[in-house]
């Protein structure tokens, strides 16, 4: 099983905690029929992001090989057939419309239509077009937090939805930096269109406007002393760009996993905004 639990990239499910984002910032945590739905929201979203690297494991077979660590993945290393993948695609496929009837959501489900077609026109092409491949990498982040609000009918701050929108878009540029550093143009063509010195610029900006953004959505929800958190993210930032900007190869799951701090801080930051916003004034 240990094969097919790879191929479905179960450790990346971590991104779609963002599904109940809404909920804990919408002050739901505590209302079992809000956090139900979030609940199967997660599972529906965890169902159709493991079609998506399915999808790509079938399509980059062959430039996986070419790849220092995608060279393991089950299907480029020949442990799962690309049948079998393909029939596990189908399952995948077939949850997420079940769990989407099940929610009830129209928008939701579109949302999650959506980010399940612009992952395929990404494994198609999309992901050899300069900038377009780092908005759809982006994207993904953005519409799990718009599929938790829909779910649940919980609107958030559109300075929240600002913060996820650059920090998602400093993630991208991150792992294509990193990806070039590493690897150069084998095995992922876009990467011919970028330099190191863009991507670090426009990583340096994005920063900066995530960080300014969540500043804003602290002052903007009316809690008092949120505003506080802001050095705390600010600091988680600058220990994941110094460890991003190192040996990682970019990808937020293995940076976020693989080092203890970032897994200590965000544990901290949860449990200081949990403090403020549910117990807080």
């Amino acid at each position: 099983m240990k094969k097919y639990i790879k191929l479905l990239r179960v450790k990346h499910y971590i991104k779609n905690l963002l599904v109940f984002l809404p909920v804990f910032f919408g002050k739901a945590i505590f209302e079992p029929a809000t956090l139900l739905q979030a609940v199967l929201g997660c599972l529906a979203f965890c169902a159709v992001s493991s079609a998506v690297y399915i999808l790509n494991d079938i399509r980059d077979v062959e430039s996986d090989r070419k790849h220092p660590t995608k060279k393991d993945r089950p299907l480029a290393a020949g442990e799962i057939t690309v049948t079998s993948a393909g029939v596990l695609f189908g399952v995948c496929i077939l949850l997420a419309a079940l769990l989407s009837f099940w929610l009830g959501s129209a928008t939701g489900a579109a949302v999650l239509a959506l980010y399940l077609v612009l992952n395929i026109g990404y494994s198609l092409g999309l992901k050899n077009v300069p900038i377009a491949d780092v908005v759809i990498l982006a994207s993904g982040f953005v519409l799990r937090v718009f599929y938790g609000g829909f779910i649940t009918d919980i609107v958030i701050s559109d300075w929240l939805y600002l913060v996820i929108i650059s920090a998602s878009l400093y993630l991208g540029l991150g792992k294509r930096r990193n990806e070039m550093r590493m690897i150069k143009d084998e095995g992922r063509k876009v990467l011919k269109y970028y330099t190191i010195p863009f991507l670090d610029k426009n990583m340096y900006v994005c920063m900066a406007l995530t960080n300014v953004f969540y500043a804003l959505w602290t002052m903007d929800l009316g809690v008092k002393n949120l505003v506080w958190t802001v050095p705390f993210f600010l600091v988680i930032f600058l220990y994941y760009s110094m460890v991003t900007e190192g040996d990682s190869d970019g990808d937020p799951v293995e940076v976020v996993l693989h080092h203890k701090a970032i897994l200590v801080l965000a544990a901290l930051y949860v449990l200081c905004m949990f403090g403020l916003l549910y117990f807080g004034r």
